[in-house]
Parts: structure tokens; C-alpha cells; sequence
């Protein structure tokens, strides 16, 4: 079980990234918001973006995020997954989120800071590259404008469209077959980028510590119940979770979880394409969500009911598979009268994700070839740069 709420950055504290320096600011300048800037694609919307905007607003207190266009996205990285409309409504969903900023440009300028009244724009220890490999954020970081946030390792926008191209059903064990080796040793770059090469990630209680740290239920809040996969977090879980938060006048959404293994029984194929502990992270970013239950039991039953006191049990329109035993997992809910069935007026599903990849497969792929190439050809020149630096240092240290 999981609490989940807003953060204010004194909750924060140096962990997100921010040096002490930039936070230790004046009295004079702490009598005013400190408004950050944070622009990006938001394509596919995870929990590592979750957590690069969760860094940035513990560096002030107004946080403005800045969302590009499919066309500009197209222009210098390639096809978008997601609709600007689809990634606009994801982006508002974060809970640390106090605005955003439709079709914003994809080089991070002073004119762009300035015309949002931001003191300073805040990006992930990686690398944003234009069309023609250039830095989106030399300008600011001249400047003196510009911060940087810890990147989350195990997870990129690239790894998980590599993860929806292995459309098997051994997915959750030993993967030998020919399909899967082809899929994970394309030709592409050879090396290998150190900002969206796929790395393991590995969940810590400081990490759930810092998404969640949430309320208790109040008296007269609606307890609400809703369970599922939550897989690939997406704009048709938001808009049911939205519909759901309105169920109430003081709503506190309760998110049961499924285990990894409870998902590949009642949907099979390569499912969850994320695991537990990367759904749970993404669920709790979500603004309409109060807590979480982790590895929640697949029939609400009695106890779950009681425990949490539960006054409504909420589906969506989606297919309600039955229990191992073939039994309704809702059927405890619906005798007490407390089941509801919600339409969200939004019928995407996972599936729907995974086809939309599926179906532009070889524009994705050659997307993410493209992207590693040009990182590995910036961060080979860095490192040669660096090297000279040293060798001219040790060279006058010398004389």
C-alpha cells in the first residue's frame, strides 16, 4: 500500500538533482515564486519523465512544462507514438505539473524563458540533439539559465518501443527463439549510448518514498476502488481516472495493482510491457490517484473491501476477465450495491499502444538507430574533447 499525494520542495530536498547552491536562494528572492522551465516530447509518457518534472519543481515553485509539436517532433526525431492533443493531457495528468505550454519550440531559448517569466529551464543529465545534432539548450546553458536533474536510469521513451517490437509470448521467461535474438541485435551504431541504451532499473523505497509520500484518507472523503494492469500508464488511463476522481465530490482513488504474473494470466503475449514496479511509479505520478496497492489480490474481495473501507468499486468499459477459479472478481462489490461501471468516452487500451508501434514498426526502428547514432557521435567528440583537456593539463603541470 502506497500513499500518494503532492510534493513541496522542502519534501524534496537535494536528492532531486538540484545543487545546494540553487536552492539556497536570498530572502529577497525567495519573497517571489521562482518559476522553472521544463520543455520536452513527453512521447510515451513514463515514469523516468515523471520523475525528471517531480526533480524540477523541488528546484522552485512554479512549474511550467513546455510540450512540442508532432510536426516539430517529426522534423528532428521522428514519428511521435502519441497525438501533441494525447501528450498535451498526459503532460496535465503529472501531479507536479502547475501549467503547460502548447507547441512550444524545440530549441530552448532566453526568448522562450523570458516569455514565460521563468528564472531558469531544467533538463535531465542526458542530451537533447536538433536535426543537425546541435545541443536544444546551448543558448541558456551560456547563459547561466540552465540546471540539470538526474536522468532515471532503466527507462526511455526508445527502450520501451524496443520492448513492444518483441511481441512474444516468453516474455516473462527465458527468451531463445530467433525472432527475439533479431529483434534485440538490429543493425544499427556500433557502441553504445550512455543516455537512451537500455539499462536495468532497480526500485528502491527512497524512490516510492519520494513519488508517493501521500495523505491519509480524511472524514467525508469517497474511498474509490479501481484495479488493473496499468500497463504503459497512457492517455486511456487517464481519462479513466479523471472519470472516476469526479465520481465524488471528495474523492480518495485507490489503485490496486496486479503482479507481473497475474497480468500474463489474463492477458497473455508479451504482457505487462512494464513491470510492477515501473507501473507503480507511473501511477502514482498521476494527479487523480490518492494510493496504491502494490500487487493488489485480482478478486476485491471481502477484506480488501473492509480494510480500506471502501464506499465504490469502479471499472471502465474495458473487458473484465474472470478469476483463475472462473468466478467474477467483482462479485463482493456488485452484492454490496458499491460497483460502478464508468465511461471515460477514451476506448484506447495497451493493445491499441502496442499496434500503433507495430504498424510504423520500421519508422520506429529506424528512429531509435538514428537517435543512438548521433548521441554516440556527441558523446565520442565530449570525451575526446575532454581527453585533450587533460593531456594539455598534465602537459603544463609538467613544465
Amino acid at each position: 500500500m502506497i500513499k500518494n499525494g503532492h510534493h513541496t520542495s522542502s519534501e524534496q530536498g537535494i536528492e532531486s538533482g538540484a545543487k545546494q547552491g540553487d536552492l539556497a536562494c536570498s530572502p529577497e528572492k525567495r519573497k517571489r515564486s521562482v518559476r522553472v522551465w521544463c520543455d520536452g516530447c513527453y512521447d510515451m509518457v513514463h515514469y523516468g519523465h515523471s520523475n525528471q518534472l517531480r526533480q524540477a519543481k523541488a528546484m522552485g515553485d512554479y512549474l511550467i512544462v513546455g510540450v512540442h509539436t508532432d510536426e516539430e517532433i517529426s522534423k528532428h526525431k521522428g514519428p511521435p507514438v502519441f497525438t501533441q492533443a494525447e501528450r498535451y493531457k498526459m503532460v496535465r495528468a503529472i501531479k507536479w505539473v502547475d501549467e503547460i505550454v502548447e507547441g512550444a519550440p524545440y530549441v530552448t531559448t532566453l526568448d522562450t524563458l523570458d516569455k514565460y517569466n521563468s528564472d531558469f529551464c531544467v533538463h535531465g543529465d542526458d542530451i537533447t540533439l536538433t536535426v543537425d545534432g546541435k545541443d536544444t539548450y546551448a543558448e541558456v546553458k551560456r547563459e547561466g539559465r540552465y540546471r540539470e536533474c538526474r536522468r532515471t536510469q532503466g527507462v526511455s521513451t526508445t527502450d520501451l518501443v524496443g520492448r513492444m517490437l518483441l511481441m512474444t509470448k516468453t516474455h516473462h521467461s527465458n527468451i531463445v527463439s530467433t525472432t527475439h535474438r533479431a529483434h534485440t541485435d538490429p543493425t544499427g551504431p556500433k557502441g553504445h549510448s550512455p543516455w537512451t541504451g537500455v539499462s536495468q532499473f532497480l526500485q528502491t523505497s527512497q524512490k516510492i518514498i519520494q513519488f508517493a509520500s501521500g495523505q491519509e484518507a480524511q472524514p467525508g472523503d469517497t474511498i474509490i476502488y479501481v484495479a488493473g494492469a496499468f500497463d504503459l500508464f497512457h492517455i486511456g488511463h487517464v481519462d479513466f481516472l479523471e472519470t472516476v476522481y469526479k465520481q465524488a465530490e471528495r474523492p480518495y482513488v485507490i489503485v490496486g495493482l496486479h503482479f507481473d504474473q497475474e497480468v500474463n494470466r489474463y492477458k497473455g503475449k508479451n504482457y505487462p510491457i512494464m513491470n510492477i514496479h515501473e507501473r507503480t511509479l507511473s501511477v502514482l505520478a498521476c494527479r487523480y490517484v490518492s494510493e496504491v496497492v502494490i500487487g493488489a489480490p485480482y478478486a476485491v474481495g471481502k477484506d480488501l473491501l473492509d480494510h480500506f473501507k471502501v464506499d465504490l468499486v469502479c471499472h471502465g468499459k474495458t473487458e473484465v476477465f474472470p478469476d483463475r477459479d472462473t468466478a467474477d472478481p467483482y462479485a463482493e462489490p456488485k452484492k454490496r450495491g458499491i460497483f460502478r461501471t464508468v465511461d471515460s468516452g477514451n476506448g484506447l487500451t495497451t493493445d491499441d499502444i502496442v499496434q500503433r508501434i507495430i504498424k510504423n514498426r520500421l519508422l520506429f526502428e529506424a528512429r531509435n538507430q538514428k537517435k543512438e547514432a548521433k548521441e554516440i557521435a556527441v558523446f565520442e567528440a565530449m570525451k575526446s574533447q575532454a581527453e585533450g583537456e587533460q593531456a594539455g593539463d598534465t602537459a603544463q603541470a609538467a613544465q
